[in-house]
């Protein structure tokens, strides 16, 4: 039996047993779209994707689950990364990830990776039309090679940050800063104006030229090298091929996640990725960000 052989065994095998991680949807109308939410660590383990003590679900599968049975959608979670395979995910309509590291390798939560080929299959998935949704450390997953504190060329940046249309340098301390809110309209904004927020800010780079910006971090005022920049996307949407991709670097405490705003944009970026609504996704990351892609000089730290 070779190893794509024995991994369809094991994913049957294990599918078909009433394990916590199970790989079926949840019982429900066969309609309804379904998701799968993933929140392996391979690297850091953040607190809201492991369980409290005493509790089965850590936060994000209960808040996602909760929104599931509110919009109409089906949640399945797993810490398995066995189950990209072409044929497992053919079930879903969407992912959504909270993860961190290279989700092909041992390590961090020992929960099994993906297979080689699995992360392939994602990204040929979502270029087929699924959606993703990468909330908070999704971006500090699958890492491009280089210096942290530079933008890579094009052809440098990891196929999966390509996709996502942005990458994790490193974060601060946990201060409120402001979202500049740059589009009224996108689905999940509804009422919502330049907002303040306390959370673990990521400082990012890489972005793809194609971003739709939806929020921008405003740095003034905030602590820390990282943000010794100019303003950046924090929250976007882009095309895959033809899957939809929606990230936001919110989500790493648990009261972001309890959060009433953030669910809003939660949901309406996840019923924009499920296809249920429509959006302008009028590439404006230069005129939202004009400055965004210029980095913290990490000099500055060695000589403070």
């Amino acid at each position: 039996m070779n190893r794509r052989e024995a991994l369809r065994t094991s994913a049957a095998a294990i599918g078909a047993t009433a394990l916590p991680l199970s790989w079926t949807a949840r019982a429900g109308d066969e309609s309804r779209p379904k998701l799968l939410v993933f929140t392996r660590s391979q690297t850091f383990e953040h607190s809201v994707v492991r369980p409290a003590k005493g509790k089965a679900q850590s936060l994000v599968e209960e808040v996602c689950t909760a929104l599931g049975k509110k919009h109409d959608f089906d949640v399945t979670h797993t810490k398995d990364g066995r189950v990209f395979l072409p044929e497992t995910l053919a079930q879903y309509s969407a992912f959504l990830f909270v993860t961190t590291g290279d989700l092909t390798k041992e390590g961090g939560d020992k929960q099994p990776p993906m297979p080689a080929e699995g992360k392939k299959a994602l990204l040929d998935a979502i270029s087929a039309g699924k959606g993703f949704i990468g909330c908070h450390c999704a971006s500090d997953t699958f890492h491009s090679p280089g210096e942290a504190f530079k933008n890579q060329e094009s052809e440098k940046i990891d196929p999966y940050i390509r996709m996502l249309g942005g990458e994790f340098i490193r974060h601060g301390e946990q201060q409120k800063a402001w979202m500049r809110l740059t589009d009224a309209k996108f689905p999940g904004t509804d009422g919502l104006k330049d907002f303040q927020l306390h959370e673990e800010w990521y400082s990012l780079k890489n972005f793809a030229p194609d971003l739709h910006v939806i929020l921008v971090q405003d740095n003034q005022g905030m602590r820390n090298l990282d943000y010794d920049r100019p303003n950046f996307p924090a929250t976007w949407a882009r095309k895959h091929g033809e899957g939809r991709v929606y990230y936001t670097s919110m989500g790493h405490r648990e009261d972001v996640w309890t959060n009433a705003t953030f669910q809003q944009m939660l949901v309406g970026g996840l019923n924009w990725v499920l296809k249920r609504v429509e959006a302008d996704l009028t590439p404006n990351l230069q005129a939202a960000t004009p400055m965004g892609s210029t980095l913290p000089d990490p000099s500055k730290e060695k000589k403070k």
